[in-house]
């Protein structure tokens, strides 16, 4: 985990121990997954430049680096959240039916079958386990729609904890590609003599690098192609919300975040 659970007084050197453990796992997803991360960004491409939609599902924590990237200036503009009500953030109550939910089989299945999701299109699915039901039958039921699925995981769960869907199998098992986050099982990155758990948690963090990679890699492949990626501007700078709304109705047939 990072530097190893090494104590430390000074609340400085907890914090750049931390900085430190998260800059190293970025380092390691930067050398080891660079050729994936091109392959899901190729992968995007090839879906925008077939008139493909674009998805992402995370539940719970992992539905931040879903929503990362929805909505998102400098972001792909046909990036849509496939939402599952009550798992996608801790703003259900309570917190823990998120957690609840994650484990129901037929849920995904159910959540496919009511969106927009046709053959063609690619869906990326971040769970920090992949051990749950939801994300796994994601994968699957995505998969025998005819979408291509792009898993962001750590790996090391599949190696360390047991499933919890009845196949035994993790979603790393159903994606067309994986990148590997590297986290560590636990996601804590700092332990201390004089605290009973483990802290510091970086799985956000790490799978919204490897999620802005994903989408940065396809805005270039799609230029590299002569198509001009469709992306959006901050609202916030002169001419922003001109440039989304031209955008919108260019694309407007593959973004359902507006509807």
């Amino acid at each position: 985990m990072g530097n190893g659970p090494e104590n430390s007084g000074s609340g400085d050197l907890l914090a750049a121990r931390y900085l430190d453990a998260a800059i190293d796992l970025l380092r390691r997803v930067r050398d080891e997954e660079s050729a994936d991360i091109t392959a899901a960004g190729e992968l995007i491409a090839d879906a925008v430049a077939a008139d493909g939609r674009l998805f992402a599902f995370g539940a719970g924590h992992s539905s931040l680096a879903a929503q990362d990237v929805v909505y998102r200036a400098g972001g792909l503009a046909l990036m849509n959240l496939l939402s599952v009500p009550g798992v996608v953030g801790v703003d259900v109550m309570p917190a823990t039916l998120g957690s609840a939910l994650e484990r129901v089989d037929g849920l995904a299945g159910a959540v496919l079958d009511s969106s927009p999701v046709r053959p063609g299109d690619v869906l990326v699915i971040i769970s920090l386990s992949g051990r749950n039901s939801l994300p796994v039958e994601m994968a699957m039921n995505a998969r025998a729609l005819g979408l291509k699925v792009i898993g962001v995981t750590s790996v090391a769960y599949a190696t360390e904890t047991k499933s919890r869907h009845v196949s035994g199998t993790f979603l790393k098992d159903h994606c067309d590609l994986v990148l590997d986050s590297k986290i560590a099982v636990g996601d804590a990155e700092l332990a201390l003599d004089s605290v009973d758990a483990p802290f510091g948690p970086a799985s956000t963090m790490v799978a919204s690098a490897l999620m802005q990679a994903m989408m940065a890699t396809a805005a270039a492949a799609l230029a590299e192609r002569g198509i001009q990626p469709p992306l959006l501007r901050s609202g916030n700078v002169d001419g922003g919300h001109d440039w989304n709304g031209r955008v919108f109705s260019e694309y407007g047939d593959r973004i359902f975040y507006r509807h």
